[in-house]
C-alpha cells in the first residue's frame, strides 16, 4: 500500500473514480487478497481485505472504555469484507450489535447482500434482512471505527500492512476501543511493535476458525503489552456470542489450532501424493475416525481413556517410545508443481469447483457443523 490511499479515501463517495493513486492502492489490495486466499483456504482461517491509510499517527478520540458483559457491547467495526469479515459481521448482528463494515472494494454493499443469506442460515432466526438492518457499510475507515467499542480487523496476512493499518485504526477509534485482529499467525506483539503503550495495551489476537459464525473456537492471544482487563473483556465478549474463547498462555506464530491443523495437513498431503489414498479417501478416513473422536474428546483425553484404568500413565509407559519413533517416519512432502496438481485435481474431482459448487458444499458443511455443535451441547448438558 502506498501514500496515495490517503487521497483516494478522501473521495469515498466517488466510487467510479479511477485516479492513479486509487488504482495503485487497489492493485496492492487485490494482490494481498489473492495471496491470502491461496494460503488460507487450507488453514481454516481465511482473513482478507481491509483498508488503511499511510499515516503513522496513533492517537484516538476520547471515549469510555468498553466493558465485558453482553449488554455493554453495542457497536462493533469490522475492517475487511472478505470471507472472515463478513461472517463476523453476521454473527455480531445476530446478537443485536450495530455493525459497521469497511473495505475499499467497490462492490462492498453487493458483497454483504450476497453473503448474508448463506450466513443467516447458520444463525439464530436465519433472517438475512434483519441482519442487514444492523449492518451498515462505508469505504471510510475513520468513519467506520469512530464509535466502535471493538474493532475486528480481517486484513491480509502481512505484518507491515497490519502495522500501518492498526496505526490508522488507533488514530480514529475511541481511546477505549478493544483492537482485535483475526490474524491466523502473526502475534500481537509484532503488530504493535511501533505503537505507543496506550494503543498496544488494547491490541490482541482474536483468531477464529472458519467459518467463524459457526465454529466455536476463538483463540485469544494477548501481546506482551496487552492489558489484562482488555484480555478479560475480549474473552467475555466472544463468550457472550456463544463462542468458545481459549486464551493462549504465550505467543507463538500460528497460535495453537492452526499449528495442529498444519501438522495433520502435512501428513495428509504426504499420504495422497505418495499414492496411499486419494484426497476423497483421506477425507473419509478423517471424518470416520479422528474427526469424530476429537470432536468429542481431545487428543490428551482420548489418549488417557485409551489406557483404560491406567490412563495416560499406562499409555506413555507402553506406547510412548513407539510414538516418538513413529514421528521420525512421518512424511515431509514438497509442494512442487506435480504435487499441487495432484492435490488440486483430486480435490476438484471429488467436490467440484466454481461458485455453485462452493455454495452447495459450504451449505452442507454448515448444516453438518450446526448439527454436530448442537448434538455435543445436548450431550454435555444432558
Amino acid at each position: 500500500m502506498t501514500a496515495e490511499w490517503d487521497s483516494g479515501r478522501k473521495a469515498e463517495g466517488e466510487r467510479g473514480r479511477k485516479a492513479e493513486g486509487e488504482r495503485g492502492r487497489k492493485a496492492e489490495w487485490e494482490a494481498q487478497r489473492t495471496s491470502r486466499r491461496e494460503t488460507e483456504r487450507t488453514s481454516g482461517s481465511e482473513t482478507e481485505s481491509t483498508s488503511r491509510c499511510e499515516t503513522e499517527s496513533t492517537g484516538g478520540s476520547e471515549a469510555e472504555s468498553t466493558g465485558g458483559s453482553e449488554a455493554e457491547w453495542k457497536a462493533v467495526a469490522v475492517v475487511g469484507a472478505g470471507t472472515i469479515g463478513l461472517a463476523w459481521a453476521a454473527l455480531f448482528a445476530s446478537y443485536g450489535i450495530e455493525v459497521t463494515v469497511t473495505d475499499p472494494r467497490e462492490d462492498l454493499d453487493e458483497a454483504i447482500d450476497d453473503a448474508l443469506p448463506m450466513l443467516a442460515a447458520g444463525l439464530p432466526g436465519g433472517d438475512a434482512a434483519a441482519l442487514r438492518r444492523r449492518i451498515r457499510s462505508t469505504h471510510d475507515l475513520a468513519e467506520a471505527v469512530a464509535g466502535a467499542q471493538l474493532v475486528q480487523e480481517n486484513g491480509p496476512e502481512n505484518l507491515e500492512f497490519k502495522q500501518r493499518l492498526f496505526a490508522d485504526i488507533a488514530r480514529h477509534a475511541p481511546a477505549g476501543a478493544v483492537l482485535a485482529t483475526s490474524s491466523s499467525g502473526i502475534v500481537a506483539s509484532r503488530i504493535a511493535a511501533g505503537l505507543p503503550d496506550t494503543v498496544a495495551a488494547r491490541l490482541l489476537v482474536a483468531h477464529p476458525f472458519n467459518p467463524p459464525h459457526l465454529v466455536p473456537l476463538v483463540e485469544i492471544v494477548p501481546g506482551e503489552r496487552t492489558a489484562e482487563d482488555v484480555t478479560e473483556a475480549a474473552v467475555a465478549f466472544y463468550r457472550a456470542l456463544g463462542k468458545t474463547p481459549v486464551r493462549l498462555r504465550k505467543e507463538v506464530p500460528g497460535f495453537a489450532a492452526n499449528r495442529l491443523q498444519s501438522a495433520v495437513l502435512q501428513e495428509a498431503i504426504h499420504l495422497v501424493i505418495s499414492g496411499v489414498v486419494d484426497a476423497e479417501e483421506l477425507d473419509t478416513l478423517m471424518k470416520a475416525s479422528l474427526g469424530g473422536r476429537y470432536a468429542t474428546v481431545g487428543p490428551f483425553e482420548s489418549f488417557h481413556l485409551g489406557g483404560g484404568p491406567g490412563g495416560i500413565r499406562h499409555m506413555m509407559r507402553h506406547l510412548g517410545p513407539g510414538l516418538a519413533e513413529g514421528w521420525q517416519r512421518l512424511g515431509r512432502p514438497e509442494l512442487d508443481d506435480d504435487a499441487v496438481a495432484t492435490i488440486v485435481q483430486q480435490t476438484e474431482a471429488a467436490y467440484g469447483h466454481g461458485p455453485e459448487a462452493y455454495r452447495e458444499r459450504a451449505l452442507l458443511r454448515d448444516r453438518k457443523q450446526l448439527a454436530l455443535t448442537a448434538a455435543l451441547r445436548r450431550a454435555d448438558h444432558g
